[in-house]
């Protein structure tokens, strides 16, 4: 009975909820929306309606777009062509060491491009990266996912995450990291999973 109540509700709620996402956006003021600011508006929205906030980042642009909002959806456009074969296949972790390659490319394409003044190419790295976090947290929470497998994953998000913040100490904190004790407990085989 209650499910015919929640249906009229829905077309409300999805009004209040663009609402709130054209508010959220009036209020960063940003003259373009990045999947950092995309990102701003969904947590907003969670923190504003609880779990009935959850809302795709594909949502909140198709909402800005059809306001004439200028969402700029990956930095790909500022640098399209420019460094396609750097670009490609980067994020493939499907092991630790894999993850642990993958940040040592991203780290040295990062290093080139801000030495060469490439910031739209350096914020793409960074977009890249942002990206692998959110792969990895995604499947470290997903219960079909071996609970093994969902362990490194969550430790993969936390490279990511650090990596990001700061990524000059990043492989010094991550050689303590692999010698720490709870590491060689959780992951017994260290980074040469793959071997």
């Amino acid at each position: 009975m209650s499910s015919g109540n929640s249906n009229k509700t829905s077309s409300g709620e999805s009004s209040t909820k663009k609402a709130l996402i054209l508010e959220a956006a009036q209020a960063l003021g940003k003259p373009r929306f990045t999947p950092a600011e995309i990102e701003q508006i969904r947590r907003q929205l969670i923190a504003q309606l609880g779990p009935a906030g959850k809302t795709s980042s594909d949502y909140i642009v198709s909402v800005l777009e059809e306001a004439g909002m200028r969402v700029v959806w990956s930095t790909r456009s500022d640098t399209e062509g420019l460094y396609e074969e750097e670009f490609t296949d980067l994020l493939h972790f499907s092991t630790l060491g894999e993850a642990e390659m993958c940040l040592v490319r991203l780290d040295e394409l990062l290093r080139k491009f801000l030495a060469e003044s490439e910031k739209s190419a350096a914020e793409r790295v960074r977009e890249i990266a942002r990206l692998g976090r959110r792969r990895a947290e995604m499947i470290s929470r997903n219960h079909k996912v071996d609970a093994q497998k969902r362990l490194e994953k969550e430790e993969v998000a936390h490279w990511f995450a650090i990596w990001l913040e700061t990524p000059d100490a990043f492989f010094d904190w991550l050689e303590v990291r692999k010698q720490s004790r709870a590491f060689r407990k959780q992951f017994p085989h260290g980074t040469d999973d793959e071997a």
